[in-house]
């Protein structure tokens, strides 16, 4: 039985390899160090990937009816271990223990639904004198790369549509968040051929050897967008296709005629769901204002009966800021707040000196749309709450952000809120709820917030090229 709480080594080739660096993995609830994780070499990243190499041409030989199965199975063994998964995702995300759980069960299901999509064939041509078809092939080795905010759940996003579509893969996990990651490349040794999932962690350096090796085909990253552009950058050294999903500025429009008693909890959990750490969370709450007192009342209600602690603590609803240097921005986007005399409706104050990185709810009331707290990306659990009276004037200011990634609309009046939301510049709008995210369902970011799709059909296409044969009669 494999002890997923000890004993962290990455799997190159199929076997478990340790090395002689180490990165101390910190628990961001007591800031104690939870484990060890190996810190591969060059050398060590160079034999990943020409494992990965050796592997693709039997791999992608494999019938597809057997890449499902294998891409179901990863499914299978999180699911049999969840428990120990989301207990191990705890200790070194931070996110309260049923909150973990629901990510771990959420990939494995995750699993089992893309190993049903379907890779198409499309017929050009079928006349008297030719048939012409267009399919949709490997592209090789794909680099995934995952953050610290869901490292399940967006690692399972590029591992299930590369491998199910015949590539094999190098993963390279946050350097914050490696440990799960680490666990799952040990447990699919027993599943998968050898040199199909190669699991490797690192330091800083270790996502630029990767995104610039020569062996590598194609590049999934999730993370920042200043590291986007970066790892756009060092793609285009050799023509490397990515898909970058990068970071949001997310909008709600909040309608005067909106049922309070119906969306009130979905606004306040899609505002502070993993303590705000969501590149989809709501990041901008646009309120009307014969409503505002109505949805400040509601919001800060939820928010002093909410607790903040340790994940592994009964009752705690949030947990820390993942890591230290994210805690230091939302400090200092809360510092200059208060600075700027912006009036906090709720929190606004971080205790010093205490263990972990936590940082109590914060709501702040009608700030100017220039400030720092508008404008820029919280990653934390700081909402500002704005007051707006004109339909076209807060479409505008929504669609003013630099980030296009995700927004929502809420109404009684469906049509309606439809329309707003159609005007709106970003890959997903939600109605009268957000986050819905599925298999199926194509994701992508407008402007600064990505480039490619993940999901659906067409995210499982961006792990392939298209081929067109055209056989004369």
């Amino acid at each position: 039985m494999t002890d997923l709480f000890s004993n962290f080594s990455m799997t190159i080739d199929g076997r478990s390899v340790a090395s002689a660096a180490t990165l101390d993995i910190i628990n961001p609830a007591n800031e104690e160090v939870v484990a060890k994780a190996p810190d591969c070499s060059r050398e060590q990243l160079d034999q990943a990937v020409a494992a990965a190499r050796k592997a693709f041409p039997a791999w992608r030989a494999t019938p597809l009816d057997e890449r499902r199965r294998l891409v179901a199975k990863i499914g299978e063994v999180l699911a049999q271990h969840a428990e120990d998964f989301a207990r191990l995702f705890t200790l070194e995300q931070g996110r309260p223990l049923r909150g973990a759980r629901l990510e771990v069960d959420f990939a494995a299901f995750w699993c089992g639904a893309v190993a049903k999509l379907e890779i198409p064939v499309e017929v050009n041509e079928d006349s008297e004198l030719r048939r012409s078809e267009t399919r949709h092939i490997p592209l090789g080795v794909v680099a995934g790369i995952v953050p610290w905010n869901f490292p399940v759940n967006l690692a399972v996003w590029k591992i299930a549509p590369a491998l199910l579509t015949g590539n094999t893969m190098v993963l390279k996990p946050s350097p914050f968040t490696p440990l799960t990651m680490l666990k799952l490349g040990e447990l699919m040794q027993d599943h998968l051929p050898a040199g199909v999932f190669n699991v490797v962690s690192g330091g800083d350096q270790l996502g630029p050897w990767l995104s610039s090796h020569p062996g590598i085909d194609k590049i999934s990253f999730t993370g920042s967008t200043p590291t986007g552009k970066r790892v756009m950058q060092t793609a285009a050294e050799n023509l490397k296709p990515v898909t970058l999903e990068l970071g949001g500025n997310d909008a709600a429009i909040v309608l005067p005629d909106v049922e309070l008693d119906k969306v009130a909890d979905k606004l306040f959990g899609a505002s502070f769901a993993n303590s705000g750490q969501l590149c989809v969370a709501i990041k901008r709450m646009y309120v009307h204002e014969d409503v505002y007192d109505k949805v400040a009342d509601a919001m800060v209600t939820r928010a002093r009966a909410s607790k903040v602690g340790d994940g592994l603590e009964q009752g705690s609803n949030f947990g820390p800021i993942q890591n230290r240097p994210q805690f230091e921005k939302v400090k200092d986007l809360i510092r200059d707040a208060r600075e700027n005399g912006l009036k906090f409706l709720v929190g606004g104050d971080v205790p010093e000196g205490g263990k972990g990185f936590f940082v109590p709810l914060a709501i702040v009331d009608n700030p100017p749309e220039d400030s720092r707290v508008v404008q820029e990306e919280a990653f934390g659990p700081v909402l500002p709450l704005i007051k707006f009276s004109d339909i076209d004037e807060v479409i505008e200011r929504a669609n003013a952000s630099e980030y296009g990634l995700g927004g929502s609309v809420w109404s009684a009046d469906t049509d309606k809120a439809i329309e707003i939301a159609s005007r709106l510049e970003t890959g997903t709008i939600w109605v009268n709820e957000t986050q819905y995210i599925m298999p199926w369902t194509p994701f992508a970011g407008h402007k600064l917030s990505g480039f490619g799709v993940e999901n659906g059909r067409e995210g499982l296409l961006e792990f392939t090229s298209p081929q067109t044969i055209t056989v004369a009669k």
